[in-house]
């Protein structure tokens, strides 16, 4: 992790034989994304949860799409994840909690997060389609579960309302990014780490 008077940012590479990713994350930043990971519609979601959530991140993701899109989204979710543990540091002065009831359209969509050292996924998005653009819908829960896992954060995601498959999937990307900013926040009347325990 890099720590300048710009922001709080990672660096991470992974490089399987499925998929090449290097991400650069700063959790303090204006809303500027580079990415291309070669799926149209999950850049268009990844663009969406930086610009809302006021990050910066530069993303190339080249993976083995020819079989289909579950390596490049689930290696993503779990640079992702890490990306945001490291920026994120010691959690010393961090609210640690974020949640955001979002509307897209005809969607609703509730996310709730604790940064807590503890992965979980609660995930409750009803899609009924088997694709929006070239990205397989069942890949949004694998999304983020690596997520959840590579961040160490407890996440849950509920869909209240929605018929539109895009909008859901928009709006849970959407509130994931504004409950994070949230719980990414420092609070001066925080002094060390917010838990009864003393530590994360």
């Amino acid at each position: 992790m890099e720590r300048t008077g710009t922001g709080r940012i990672s660096l991470q590479e992974r490089e399987t034989n499925e998929t090449k990713i290097r991400l650069t994350l700063n959790l303090d930043g204006s809303g500027q994304a580079h990415i291309h990971t070669g799926i149209g519609f999950f850049d268009h979601m990844l663009k969406g949860f930086v610009r809302h959530g006021l990050f910066d991140m530069d993303l190339t993701v080249e993976g083995d799409l020819e079989v289909d899109t579950h390596h490049t989204v689930e290696d993503t979710g779990i640079v992702l994840g890490k990306a945001i543990r490291e920026a994120v540091g010691d959690k010393k002065g961090i609210v640690r909690y974020g949640s955001r009831i979002l509307p897209m359209d005809d969607a609703l969509i509730l996310c709730a997060l604790d940064l807590c050292k503890r992965p979980y996924l609660c995930y409750d998005l009803k899609l009924d389609r088997e694709k929006v653009g070239e990205l397989e819908t069942e890949m949004i829960r694998e999304f983020f579960y690596a997520v959840s896992y590579g961040g160490e954060m407890n996440l849950h995601l509920k869909q209240l309302d929605g018929i539109n498959n895009h909008h859901i999937i928009e709006g849970a990307f959407k509130a994931f990014a504004k409950a994070l900013d949230d719980a990414t926040r420092y609070d001066e009347r925080i002094t060390g780490v917010l838990s009864t325990k003393g530590t994360l």
